[in-house]
């Protein structure tokens, strides 16, 4: 074929402003020998995006332990990680936008790490004027001159000059929802399942959290229910219920009732509520004759994780208590206080929410933390370092403390936080879960027996979560007692 005169080899298109536009080299512009390359670093979050992206979860490249004792000794990239970065190369340098990708071939010569820098380059070795066709060398290089990655890709070029506004990219942010789950799972099943009595479990959502903790090894639950409704929910949602108990009652009312007398009876370890409302199931655990009740009230706990925070840390009360007064308070931060101690924090921090950081005699809130701490100070709380007010960036950020001036062995690092209502707290949950990432686990305390609260909107992973936190607390309390 005869080859028109054409301009010398060129690196790759240079357009006036390289950082906020992109453009192409047509085919009559790319000439034998033209090449374009691209430098990128390997990081950790690279692998786990891709991951995410393809799906393939393979341990070697997620799994340190388990890629240490690998061929390769270390957490390596997927290959097609390289692969993607040569189509990179090929629709956004050479020929750029407009390229249409024909076939690619690809050999993988050797491990790419994370901290590995590669050269990715792209060099055209054969172009077909009819078709526009373009035959390119593909090469990926690391930092110490090695090949990693060889190959061949053929593609059309465009014909058309095209110069564009570069996209502006999003944020991506990767968030490990369950990290702090598996390791709650991890620590807690060599602990045995506990007997736990399902409280009208009759939509799919909490029978299949109930069915889902007993394979977890968390639970051996005990459905209290209509027979024959859970049975139809069970059909309906393809839950085997086989080698279940289950308890027939006629409707959600009795099962409340029947639950309640299974947990004082000492036939159940702990409660879970179904698909009745929490306060059909709670009036039946705080009535006098029903024998679960203690010197302390019952309050509600969320342990959350947020992946914009260093440490697991828990919202009370966000779901009982509606306008505690300062002695209901009182219990509220000494139940929350046994769960961290429970979760192995020796000490915890716990900081009393308000609005301000300063105490007004026209916030009620700002008063009752003052008291809460000074009753921490005389021992009449004991087992945590209280402070407040604290307002909630003054809880959780140092630098927001600092700013303020505040001195405090709890801001910046709390690990409970008081919050002064039930609205406020709810609110703070629902937003750090939806709008912030966070997992979560609900539990209540204060009663002879922990129960498992969860919301009938909570994923799967924050009612297994919820029956981890039940079980931890069932063996200790136990231990305790002994």
């Amino acid at each position: 074929m005869n080859e028109p005169s054409l301009p010398p080899p060129t690196s790759q298109p240079a357009p006036a402003d390289d950082l906020s536009l992109v453009s192409n080299l047509v085919f009559d512009e790319i000439a034998l020998g033209a090449t374009a390359t691209i430098q990128r670093t390997l990081t950790e979050t690279d692998i786990q995006l891709f991951a995410v992206l393809s799906g393939d979860v393979n341990p070697q490249h997620l799994d340190p332990q388990f890629a240490a004792s690998s061929r390769f000794h270390s957490v390596i990239a997927h290959g097609m990680w390289g692969g993607a970065l040569i189509s990179a190369v090929l629709g956004t340098r050479l020929p750029g936008p407009g390229t249409i990708y024909l076939d690619q071939t690809l050999e993988f010569l050797a491990p790419v790490h994370i901290g590995d820098t590669l050269d990715v380059s792209v060099t055209v070795t054969a172009r077909d004027s009819d078709s526009h066709r373009l035959t390119l060398a593909c090469a990926c290089t690391n930092q110490d001159g090695r090949r990693v990655i060889s190959g061949e890709a053929r593609v059309v070029a465009p014909t058309e000059k095209i110069v564009r506004p570069r996209a502006t990219m999003p944020e991506v942010r990767l968030i490990d929802g369950r990290g702090g789950i598996r390791r709650l799972l991890d620590a807690v099943r060599p602990l045995g399942a506990i007997r736990v009595a399902v409280v009208h479990p009759c939509n799919e959502a909490s029978l299949e959290a109930a069915v889902d903790a007993r394979a977890a090894g968390l639970i051996e639950p005990v459905l209290v229910a209509p027979v024959q409704k859970l049975r139809a929910v069970a059909l309906a949602a393809s839950i085997d219920l086989s080698g279940i108990t289950i308890e027939d009652v006629p409707h959600s009312h009795a099962a409340a009732a029947r639950a309640v007398e299974l947990a004082a009876r000492g036939k159940v370890d702990a409660l879970m509520k179904g698909s009745l409302h929490t306060d059909e199931l709670m009036s039946a655990v705080v009535a006098a004759s029903g024998g679960l009740r203690t010197d302390r009230r019952i309050t509600h706990c969320y342990l959350m994780q947020s992946p914009a925070y260093p440490r697991p840390f828990i919202i009370t009360d966000a779901a009982i208590s509606i306008t505690p007064t300062l002695e209901q308070k009182a219990d509220i931060v000494r139940n929350a206080i046994d769960l961290a101690h429970a979760i192995s924090v020796a000490a915890p921090r716990v900081a009393i929410l308000a609005a301000v950081e300063t105490v007004n005699p026209g916030m009620p809130a700002t008063l009752d933390a003052a008291a809460l701490c000074k009753m921490a100070d005389r021992g009449q709380i004991q087992g945590g370092v209280l402070d407040g007010p604290l307002a909630f960036d003054n809880a959780v950020s140092a630098a927001a403390a600092r700013i303020k001036g505040i001195t405090s062995p709890v801001a910046g690092q709390a690990d409970i936080l008081v919050v002064p209502d039930l609205e406020s707290g709810n609110m703070l949950a629902k937003q750090l879960e939806y709008l912030g990432g966070a997992a979560s686990a609900g539990i209540v305390l204060g009663a002879r027996v922990p129960i498992i609260l969860t919301s009938r909107a909570d994923p799967r992973e924050s009612r297994i979560a919820s029956c981890a936190l039940a079980l931890l607390l069932v063996r200790r309390n136990a231990k305790a007692a002994a």
